[in-house]
């Protein structure tokens, strides 16, 4: 039987659904619209991004295990599209890996969740986008919500482009 701090590949997808499912919940509280599993324009993939009314961009990636964490070295390839970056992990969770200088916790902010809810553990630090980026972006989300909205009331429909990057 797998161990909860570090549960199987099954169990780590599951888990990583249901942080996601919390994350949004505390962003939607927050004044965020939010998104799941949205390439970057660098190519890499956020586990969540969350656009406000203002146009903040937050970034959240999402950790369910040690192993996960520690063998992600392409994190920091995220910060340069949002103008705050919290990871997220479960609530059993070891939070003090995430202490460490390499984690930039200066810089990166801590949500607990699981899938009812979250709470900020710490703080994100505010690093603004420049004007050019932050559009790109935006642009970016608003395609992807748009598209996916497009798909679920269309199911049928056939598009003849893959998924807006």
């Amino acid at each position: 039987m797998a161990s909860l701090a570090d549960p199987s590949p099954e169990l780590q997808r599951v888990t990583a659904v249901d942080v996601a499912r919390g994350v949004c919940r505390l962003l939607y509280r927050q004044g965020f619209a939010s998104l799941c599993e949205v390439p970057l324009g660098n190519g890499r993939r956020a586990d969540v991004i969350g656009l406000c009314d203002r146009g903040t961009i937050t970034l959240v990636e999402i950790k369910v295990s040690m192993a996960d964490l520690r063998g992600d070295l392409k994190w920091p390839d995220y910060l340069d599209y949002c103008d705050r970056y919290f990871w997220a992990v479960p609530d059993v969770f070891d939070h003090d890996a995430l202490e460490e200088l390499h984690f930039m916790p200066h810089r990166a902010g801590l949500i607990v969740a699981d899938r009812f809810d979250a709470a900020v553990v710490r703080d994100a630090a505010v690093v603004p986008l420049n004007a050019a980026r932050r559009k790109a972006e935006t642009l970016r989300f608003a395609r992807r919500a748009a598209q996916r909205l497009l798909g679920i009331n269309d199911p049928n429909l056939q598009a003849s482009v893959s998924e807006i990057g």
